[in-house]
């Protein structure tokens, strides 16, 4: 297994509980991933000021609940620390190799072939990625004509006003406008921190205050589960609009798509901010000019510098890319888990839900911890692609098209679809089946 973030973790006692021998590999010197400020790997990076824009509810783990006195929204530290708790509760650090890290991984006949930082080659029968896909940043492309003489840096590097650069006193340029974007725009958007806060973006979002009802707005049964999508997002959008109002009330584009057609945005501060003059919203940047940035509808602004929160590559370091790659963040796999060519290389936690991570990467590894140990059988290989490409094209219908949400999932529906196919899996495995006879499964 590559990686002990919050996704290899779940999958580490998942094969620990059925009984599989397995080894871990982390760059890092200690658990968590991307939610460990600092990381030592210096892949990982958050900023002082995150928080989870999942509740903890919706975020933890079936078997390990986060601590009562822990806030609707932690803070990075608290998950950190739960994170840490989970994998000694549970024993899983004797199977980590921390600060080691996966130069190379290749199929080596019926298994795979890992190399080591230092040269040690190690064979496996199977081979779980769990990296993460929020560690390479993803740049405009093609970038933006002209050139920029001020400041340039992604979100990924952003640690706080004053962390990496200070910014402080100066005026700044916010790309985008996912969770990343408007949680800077508001720290930077302060009275006393940036002279000026500006935010473009290409088109509208759907901004979602983090509370519903008195709950927060992931809560289950805010919208009743039974209603088919079309109903949902009818009298979702209807609600939003009573409540919040129009985007283009707060002067930001309106969302060319459906509330629940791409990730959702969650925050209670960004419309304060822009209602109050603290953020002023833009459309997409026309050309870079020196030390100003001329956008879309004419105008033109002095910046001193620009933070590029544009989302994040899909990238392999340990795979050739003829073997595996995901050019434009496309990479097809059955039930966004399974290698359509190689049954035994699972990738966990490479989606993008509506809803948290967390809990469906734990379903995802007692799946492949069922398949591993002989209790789950998948379909055929022909199956599989068939599957795959239904459940592709119904996601390219729902969602907004761009490199975002190629592997974006609805949390309910997807983990119904896991549930589902483990149950499924169970019974060609209990009638004999093996994955070259269940075509018909």
């Amino acid at each position: 297994m590559i990686g002990a973030g919050c996704s290899g973790l779940t999958a580490l006692k998942a094969l620990s509980d059925a009984g599989l021998d397995v080894d871990c590999y982390e760059r890092s010197d200690r658990v968590g991933g991307n939610w460990v400020f600092g990381n030592k790997n210096g892949q990982n990076r958050i900023y002082r000021s995150l928080h989870i824009n999942t509740s903890r509810q919706r975020m933890q783990f079936a078997d390990f609940a986060m601590p009562a006195s822990y806030p609707d929204y932690p803070r990075h530290e608290l998950v950190a620390d739960y994170f840490e708790a989970y994998a000694e509760a549970f024993g899983l650090k004797r199977r980590i190799r921390f600060e080691t890290s996966v130069t190379r991984a290749e199929p080596d006949g019926g298994g795979y072939r890992v190399t080591l930082h230092d040269g040690t080659p190690a064979r496996y029968d199977a081979l779980i990625v769990a990296n993460g896909h929020h560690w390479d940043p993803r740049f405009p492309d093609p970038a933006f004509p002209g050139h920029f003489s001020g400041l340039t840096l992604h979100s990924h590097d952003y640690v706080s006003p004053s962390e990496p650069h200070d910014l402080r006193g100066k005026r700044v340029l916010v790309i985008g406008m996912g969770n990343s974007a408007v949680d800077i725009a508001c720290e930077l958007g302060h009275a006393g921190v940036a002279e000026r806060v500006f935010v473009a973006a290409r088109r509208g979002a759907w901004i979602l205050p983090k509370y519903a009802f008195g709950k927060p707005i992931d809560s289950p049964g805010i919208l009743p589960g039974f209603l088919p999508l079309r109903a949902k997002q009818a009298i979702g959008g209807a609600l939003f609009r009573l409540v919040v109002g129009r985007m283009s009330d707060y002067g930001l584009p309106e969302p060319d798509h459906a509330l629940g057609g791409a990730h959702p945005t969650i925050s209670s501060d960004f419309l304060t901010r822009v209602g109050s003059g603290d953020i002023l919203p833009k459309p997409n940047v026309k050309e870079l000019r020196g030390s100003r940035v001329a956008f879309d509808d004419g105008s033109e602004e002095a910046i001193d510098a620009i933070i590029y929160a544009t989302g994040y590559k899909v990238t392999f370091p340990f795979f050739d890319p003829a073997f595996v790659a995901a050019p434009n963040n496309e990479l097809p796999l059955f039930l966004r888990l399974i290698h359509l060519s190689h049954p035994r290389l699972f990738f966990i936690g490479l989606c993008q839900p509506l809803g948290a991570i967390m809990p469906i990467a734990e379903a995802q590894s007692k799946l492949v911890a069922a398949q591993l140990s002989g209790r789950y059988v998948p379909p055929s290989r022909e199956r599989m692609l068939k599957l795959t490409e239904r459940d592709d094209a119904a996601r390219r219908t729902r969602y907004v098209r761009s490199a975002r949400h190629t592997m974006q999932v609805d949390f309910d529906d997807y983990m119904a679809l896991l549930t589902g196919e483990l149950k499924a899996g169970q019974r060609r495995a209990r009638a004999g089946h093996s994955t070259a006879d269940s075509s018909n499964a």
